[in-house]
């Protein structure tokens, strides 16, 4: 974590022991304290510990980045106890507004020191045992699912079959080290939204910068969970959100201009309400990591490239192909041996004469072709370049690439510069005004960085090339670039239930590869 990042963080834990100090220092004196101690931050809360004899190594739980924040409103709450308040509003006040709610407690209501014997005399109700268990249990795993490990269910078919829709995974944070949010002030357990509602489920009024404790890169093969890097603006309708990109719907109004679509999506707020996320508050997407910074990518015939060597296919993960077999197919044998139903379309198409268009696993390609039973087979290739798809950015078109022929393209990585041209300028142009917060664009030629000419630029992250196993049934980085190092969440770890009108048995406790 830079020390700039941590001198926040302390910054933070050290207002919430200071702004109700005003309030504390009369509430010393009354329970026998000298009130200057209550200015002294982290003091303060030695003292109240002391004067409430509750353990006093809560102080130095203090001291651990983030989860201090949650111990300090513990420390206030046990500290109001010692003055008779033992309701949950005055609980509830202590903890959440605790830099009014002691100046009011001390002025306004002036209470007696009842101290720790007058504390073991209240009884509490057998509901506040519940609702206090329930509030630990809430922090706690708030704290679990920030730094240790979350929840994740997989929602469509882009992972296919390494991942089938309603797997339900656990997500490893410290992979890659526990990211610290960026937005504190959120409702636990729920992501963006309220349940049921387009209301967001956070607040802004706190902001923390990108920081990442004992920070580790996603390797080439990992699977892993990211903030969608486009999510930042969304149409807040459900029919739009991260399935239909505010982006790309701006393309696809403007005819491929970004700035007549914008335009006139901004004209309708009625039909296109905007909602704007932070970084850490975008749909979560789960993918492949396919390169990593500084690897150059490019996609010949469906074949991944990444820095000149073919990339292997993972074994489940599935593609078009067009076959030709060298007898009938069994359906029986297609189900059993190769998981295909010959009788789904979706899946196979008899093209006759023992031809077909199907969609196989890479283990089912190589298992098949070791039985002999294939005469040939190829990958269904997209070859249409020459029609404007606004799903893609606009560079792809450009440069005329499609799905299964891309690139080449160089992966951003920190500390590296490039060197700009009107090539590279739309491909880069968003990771360094956007991701890394610069105000840059171009004109005559020329390039503007923060007000001054430029002729290359330093990246400040490393990023990342994210692709699906389903590789004709993805809407991944070939279409929306990057996944900068901000936007990660964690690695899939585990599959811990998965459903399909029943429990699928044997997908439980199945690690991801």
């Amino acid at each position: 974590m830079p020390l700039s990042h941590l001198f926040v963080v302390y910054l933070i834990g050290t207002l919430i022991v200071f702004l109700p100090s005003f309030g504390f220092a009369k509430l010393f004196k009354t329970a026998g304290a000298e009130s200057w101690k209550a200015y002294i931050p982290f003091y303060n809360t030695w003292v109240m510990q002391t004067l409430t004899k509750r353990p006093r190594h809560w102080v130095f739980w203090q001291a651990i980045p983030v989860v201090g924040w949650f111990i300090s409103p513990g420390i206030f709450i046990e500290f109001a106890k010692a003055f008779g308040r033992f309701s949950l509003g005055q609980h509830t006040l202590a903890a959440i507004f605790a830099p009014f709610y002691f100046p009011y407690l001390a002025y306004k209501e002036d209470p007696k020191f009842i101290g720790p014997e007058g504390v073991k005399k209240h009884k509490k109700k057998g509901w506040r045992e519940w609702v206090d268990a329930a509030i630990f249990a809430v922090v706690a795993a708030t704290l679990i699912r920030t730094f240790v490990f979350e929840a994740y269910t997989i929602p469509s078919e882009s992972m296919e079959k390494t991942l089938l829709v309603r797997d339900f995974l656990f997500v490893s944070k410290l992979s890659y080290g526990p990211r610290i949010p960026n937005t504190p002030l959120s409702v636990p357990f729920v992501h963006n939204y309220l349940p049921g509602s387009s209301l967001k489920s956070y607040s802004e009024l706190i902001k923390l910068p990108y920081s990442r404790w004992f920070a580790s890169s996603p390797k080439r093969g990992d699977v892993v969970v990211f903030n969608f890097p486009q999510g930042d603006t969304v149409i807040n309708r459900d029919s739009y959100q991260s399935k239909h990109p505010y982006y790309q719907l701006c393309r696809e109004l403007g005819n491929g201009n970004m700035d007549e679509g914008r335009k006139l999506v901004l004209s309708d707020p009625a039909q296109y309400p905007l909602a704007v996320h932070p970084a850490d508050k975008t749909d979560n997407y789960i993918k492949r990591c396919i390169a990593v910074a500084g690897d150059t990518l490019q996609i010949i015939n469906s074949d991944v490239f990444v820095n000149g060597k073919k990339s292997e296919l993972p074994p489940y993960s599935q593609m078009d192909y067009e076959l030709e077999s060298n007898q009938a197919l069994d359906p029986e044998i297609l189900k059993s041996d190769y998981d295909v139903d010959i009788y789904n379309n979706r899946v196979a198409v008899s093209l006759g004469n023992n031809k077909y268009r199907m969609i196989l696993t890479a283990k089912a390609v190589e298992k098949m072709k070791k039985n002999g039973l294939l005469k040939t087979i190829s990958p269904l290739v997209d070859t249409s370049t020459d029609i404007y798809n606004p799903a893609f950015e606009n560079y792809v078109w450009y440069n005329r690439w499609s799905t299964d022929n891309y690139g080449k393209i160089w992966i951003p990585k920190k500390g590296a510069r490039l060197v700009l041209t009107a090539d590279n300028y739309y491909i880069y142009e968003r990771p360094i005004r956007v991701y890394e917060k610069n105000e840059f664009y171009t004109k005559d030629g020329k390039f503007f960085l923060n007000g001054k000419e430029v002729t290359e630029y330093t990246f400040k992250m490393d990023y990342y090339w994210m692709m699906g196993d389903n590789r004709h049934q993805s809407q991944d980085s070939r279409f929306w670039g990057f996944v900068p190092e901000d936007r990660i969440v964690g690695k899939a770890w585990m599959i811990w239930f998965s459903w399909d009108g029943g429990p699928r048995w044997k997908r439980l406790f199945k690690i991801v590869k």
